[in-house]
């Protein structure tokens, strides 16, 4: 089969529209690919899987995530969650970017199990993202569902957008924070924060 040959998009079967893995193997095209080549086979169909995968926080509700184990119990005491490993898509770029994100939370009325602030991290990671966005979203999602007296939110992660092109910074980390409530209001209460997170 011919290169040219191998340029025609196949449509999935009775839909009449294109599959991601149908756009991959013209890609592959594109930048001078074989993709009937043996290593490149199956390639479109596993990107497109794995796509799916690091893109399935946007099929994720935060509330229905949090909802099932939020808990009234009398505590006023700082709660931190630190080193949450996250693995996110930049999206200027579609290249990874991965670090850590500690999230604190001083509660209300309402607590939260731990494990979801976890999940709740990955979902908004596993979308097309922006650091400083992400960053903003863990934060507002815990205010608007737990009613806490104050959140605090720290990310810190490499992008391979810098690292690998670019200005091809190889150690470069970038980090955000978001401040609400008593976090932002009270220096104290954010440092102790920074502190228990060893910033």
């Amino acid at each position: 089969m011919t290169m040219s040959e191998t340029s025609e998009i196949v449509v999935a079967p009775g839909t009449g529209e294109e599959t991601i893995t149908d756009l991959v193997r013209r890609m592959l095209v594109l930048i001078g690919e074989d993709p009937n080549r043996e290593g490149l086979r199956r390639t479109p169909e596993r990107f497109e899987k794995a796509l799916r995968y690091l893109t399935s926080g946007y099929r994720q509700d935060p509330e229905k995530l949090l909802n099932g184990a939020m808990f009234t119990v009398c505590y006023d005491n700082m709660v931190v969650v630190k080193d949450i490993e996250l693995y996110s898509l930049c999206e200027h770029h579609l290249l990874p970017f991965f670090g850590k994100c500690h999230v604190a939370y001083i509660p209300g009325k309402k607590v939260v199990g731990l494990s979801k602030i976890a999940r709740l991290v990955n979902m908004y990671a596993r979308r097309l993202q922006i650091q400083e966005r992400m960053t903003s979203q863990i934060a507002r999602a815990i205010q608007e569902k737990l009613s806490p007296q104050g959140v605090g939110v720290i990310i810190e992660a490499r992008h391979l957008c810098m690292v690998m092109r670019g200005v091809e910074k190889q150690h470069s980390a970038a980090m955000t924070s978001a401040m609400l409530g008593v976090f932002r209001e009270n220096k104290q209460t954010r440092d102790e924060f920074l502190s228990l997170v060893g910033k």
